[in-house]
């Protein structure tokens, strides 16, 4: 039985009048689910799009200073070790995904002493998972790249960055329960602050751990691995300093049933990037035959296309939480509304970034590498990418809003299907138009994927789904 918050601002009279000294979820609760939509989605999305920029940020700088001080050989291994990194990534979400929804109807049904315990279990949860995911990746590390079929050098390196990183999965796993605690309560600005410490953090670290700086040695690829790794931690630990403070984690004895209903909820989610990834790293076998300007073009073109990525799952990470309270209260139109409204607002970004794709596509490739080969292939990648970013858009934010819902099935099929149809579609382009056909291929199924998630949502089958218990 919901137990009802406490109310949501406490008073203290003093001499020069009446000061609030709290903010509780009551209040949080109100703004989500009876404010005007548009005010709400720009409130909760544009921290939540500063947090995910940041969080590319975090990558791009690695691939800066590999790309730029390391040379091509050494963003190919970034490139190929980042489709695995998708991989864990997908895997984090599996919690990720399950926490917020689970959460989001807990305060939207005002118990905000049951979303703080299931913030704690999800938190165990993804601690355990990860350590798994660490002992799984250290012992398959050597077999990782050679099913990829890159060349013996670019395996090398990308050994050693992957199996760093791994090292690394419990807490960067952690870190994922604790930004969707956050996020499920309303709250993106604290996962902001937290990041943007690590951020800055990263900034210092990994000039001195590539370069070996100072008193520091020249670690090369891997110490961008362990910048990574560090700040993760510190971002960990902050996160859960402050949920604890503000009493949004508890913990106790995990119960089966929350676990069980996380996993509901995230596995298809979780799929669904996996399938994505492992998808992905058969295509490096299709592309690696072009050779390594190719492999490290693939890498310039996701770093870009991940900025429009990123501000759309950062609206679409508020828009889980919208979509999440305001079904646990009762407001499905308003719910509905809100998956258009955000879909609306990506849709700004993604136009700008397809004309500057279109106009600079050689500048935004000269950011990462200086060598021409990888620029002018990169270049031709991003140009023919731009036709895809409206779609992109869509896909991530409605997907987003499917997985506050608690509907992942449906979109996890559609998704995987159409992703999974670019591997005989790539070899059949690189067999007759080269590595041009195989960025044709990508493009036109993104575009697919987009176009899915709309019908899904106006489907309305999201709205006949019960939510878990």
């Amino acid at each position: 039985m919901p137990v009802p918050d406490e109310p949501s601002v406490v008073l203290e009279s003093h001499e020069e009048g009446v000061t609030p000294i709290t903010i509780t979820g009551e209040w949080e609760h109100a703004r989500l689910v009876r404010q005007p939509l548009s005010r709400t989605i720009m409130r909760l999305g544009l921290p939540a799009v500063a947090s995910t920029l940041l969080m590319t940020l975090f990558f791009t700088v690695d691939l800066l200073w590999i790309g730029r001080f390391l040379g091509p050989v050494a963003l190919a291994a970034a490139t190929a070790s980042v489709f695995w990194i998708w991989l864990i990534i997908s895997i984090a979400e599996l919690v990720s995904i399950g926490l917020t929804s689970l959460a989001a109807r807990r305060h939207g049904e005002r118990n905000p002493q049951e979303a703080s315990r299931v913030v704690g279990e999800a938190m165990v949860y993804s601690i355990v998972l990860g350590c798994a995911v660490a002992l799984i990746g250290t012992l398959l590390l050597d077999h990782l790249f050679s099913a990829m079929n890159v060349e013996p050098e670019i395996a090398a390196l990308g050994r050693r960055y992957l199996g760093t990183y791994v090292l690394g999965a419990p807490l960067f796993f952690g870190f994922f329960a604790v930004d969707a605690g956050f996020r499920a309560s309303g709250d993106t600005r604290t996962p902001l602050a937290i990041l943007s410490v690590s951020i800055a953090v990263t900034m210092i670290l990994d000039p001195i751990l590539i370069l070996g700086l100072g008193p520091a040695p020249k670690l090369g690829i891997e110490g961008a691995a362990i910048a990574t790794a560090i700040t993760r931690t510190l971002a960990f630990g902050l996160g859960v300093v402050v949920l604890h403070k503000r009493r949004m984690v508890s913990f106790g004895r995990v119960r089966r049933a929350t676990i069980a209903a996380i996993t509901r909820v995230g596995l298809p989610t979780a799929m669904t990037g996996v399938v994505f990834s492992l998808i992905y790293i058969v295509l490096t076998r299709s592309i690696a035959p072009f050779g390594t300007a190719a492999l490290a073009a693939l890498g310039i073109g996701h770093r870009v296309e991940s900025w429009l990525y990123t501000i759309s799952l950062g609206f679409g990470a508020a828009v889980a939480a919208i979509v999440g309270q305001n079904l646990g209260a009762g407001e499905i139109r308003r719910a509905e509304n809100s998956g258009w409204i955000t879909v609306g607002y990506v849709m700004v970004p993604a136009v700008i970034l397809s004309v500057l794709e279109l106009t600079i596509a050689q500048d935004f490739a000269g950011i990462f590498t200086s060598d021409p080969a990888t620029r002018i292939i990169g270049a031709e990648y991003l140009r023919i990418s731009a036709l895809s970013n409206i779609f992109l858009g869509a896909e991530i934010v409605l997907e987003a809003a499917l997985g506050g819902s608690g509907t992942t099935v449906p979109p996890m099929l559609t998704s995987t299907t159409l992703t999974a149809l670019r591997v005989p579609l790539a070899i059949w382009a690189a067999a007759r138009f080269g590595i041009v056909g195989v960025w044709w291929v990508i493009v036109l199924t993104a575009a697919a994927r987009g176009l899915a998630m709309a019908i899904i949502w106006k489907s309305g089958v999201w709205k006949r789904r019960a939510m878990v218990a």
